[in-house]
């Protein structure tokens, strides 16, 4: 398992490393970042007074919009330069388009190679990526190139289809899958109703993509305990963007993902702006190091998260980060109570009523807050219903109008056209 030399060594150290990647990278934008350019000139920052970290702080963070509306503004390079163009998700609004030039692109399959080492990746594992490597999908070329440079051997299956995932897991055998942990629960329930003894097969790990299987103090969550409680697997958790080029990855600890220094300068800040403690609750912000094309700094991204910073019994002398709590847009102010969607994931995970689901928030009249759940239920009864209720009322005190939907119903709003990854969350409020 390779480790970086850097990430081996004492906090001091990795200060000192990052103060002068995060200065340097400060002087390539103020060269030749258009955006930036502007934005230090906007905020009275002249970019050589910028000696120390603590500086930095000096300069305003940037939002998401502002990635939106300048989009090709933060590019850095000349056109000609641009090896791959990657888009967004989207989940927040207009997709943001992400140019690579092919430097950055060499960055991003070491930033994954170092992450699947931290999951315990070695060159004799075989990965199965049970996700898509098309639509401008950074994650998918970047865990391919990576698992490339380990060394290991890699099977592109792609997303859904239980089917054809089993097939190849039966006939291929790997060692490692890469997928949605939602969907492993699937795969789960394809094997109970096809006779396939899934912990007598070749599978040992999975790293986890796209959605929380812990809670904050890192004890699995409903959805990790749903696999592994009939799994035998080891699951590693990982949480990423496309606009950090960068992944934050468990190791076998599982206490929280592994921050790469080399490779971004990350803070939590609160509502001011200002670094929250270890454990508190703050909104990722990153600054990318060694990025050419689209480099970022002081990029707030909206996730909350908490961070911790004593060292891992891996090694690592690196911060950690917790689950994502929730997106700061998209917190509910529901009838008094406050609460992120993974909070209302978690719930309907855990209900064997529900087999499939989709949250939606709209604003009524007032202005305020209702949800809806669009639920495709174990089947559509008086009873069902009453089970239903029940649970979401002793769970959150208040029932959130409801609606039932056929397999094929829920289906279409999970995947809409051009979707890259599941939708289980729909933002509808003005």
């Amino acid at each position: 398992m390779y480790i970086p030399d850097i990430e081996l060594q004492s906090s001091t150290a990795i200060r000192a490393f990052q103060e002068k990647e995060v200065l340097h990278m400060i002087g390539y934008l103020q060269q030749f970042s258009p955006f930036y350019k502007d934005w230090f000139k906007r905020h009275g920052i002249q970019a050589d007074s910028i000696r120390t970290l603590d500086d930095v702080k000096k300069i305003p963070p940037v939002t998401k919009e502002a990635l939106q509306e300048y989009n090709w503004d933060f590019l850095c390079v000349d056109k000609s330069k641009i090896a791959e163009y990657t888009t967004t998700s989207g989940t927040l609004g207009r997709p943001v388009i992400l140019a690579l030039t092919e430097k950055d692109l060499q960055r991003l399959s070491y930033n994954e190679y170092i992450s699947f080492c931290c999951a315990d990746g070695t060159d004799s594992d075989v990965f199965q990526l049970m996700l898509t490597l098309d639509r401008q999908f950074m994650a998918g070329m970047a865990y391919y190139n990576g698992i490339r440079k380990l060394g290991a051997g890699v099977l592109r299956v792609g997303p859904g289809v239980p089917s054809m995932q089993w097939e190849n897991i039966q006939r291929i055998q790997p060692t490692t899958i890469v997928g949605v942990p939602s969907f492993l629960v699937k795969l789960i329930a394809y094997a109970k109703e096809h006779n396939i003894d899934i912990n007598s097969t070749s599978v040992k790990k999975a790293v986890c993509i796209g959605e929380n299987i812990r809670n904050t103090d890192f004890s699995l969550n409903v959805l990790g305990k749903k696999i592994t409680e009939q799994w035998d697997i080891r699951l590693y958790s990982t949480y990423a963007s496309t606009e950090m080029q960068t992944a934050f990855t468990e190791c076998r600890a599982g206490q929280g993902g592994h921050h790469h220094p080399e490779l971004l300068y990350v803070e939590l800040l609160n509502e001011n702006n200002e670094q929250v403690g270890p454990g508190e609750d703050g909104e990722v912000t990153i600054t990318t190091l060694g990025v050419e094309g689209m480099p970022l700094l002081r990029y707030k991204t909206g996730d909350i998260c908490r961070y911790y910073d004593e060292p891992c019994s891996c090694g690592r002398q690196t911060l950690r980060l917790s689950p994502v709590i929730g997106r700061k847009k998209q917190m509910i102010k529901f009838k008094g109570t406050t609460l992120y969607p993974p909070a209302l994931f978690d719930l309907l995970n855990d209900m064997e009523e529900v087999r499939e689901f989709v949250v939606e928030v709209h604003s009524n009249e007032l202005g305020t807050d209702e949800i809806l759940l669009h639920l495709w239920p174990l089947e559509e009864s008086e009873e069902m219903d009453r089970k239903i209720r029940s649970y979401l009322q002793a769970k959150l005190r208040v029932i959130p109008q409801i609606h039932y939907c056929s397999q094929p119903e829920i289906m279409k709003m999970q995947f809409p056209e051009a979707s890259r990854k599941p939708v289980k969350f729909v933002d509808n409020r003005k």
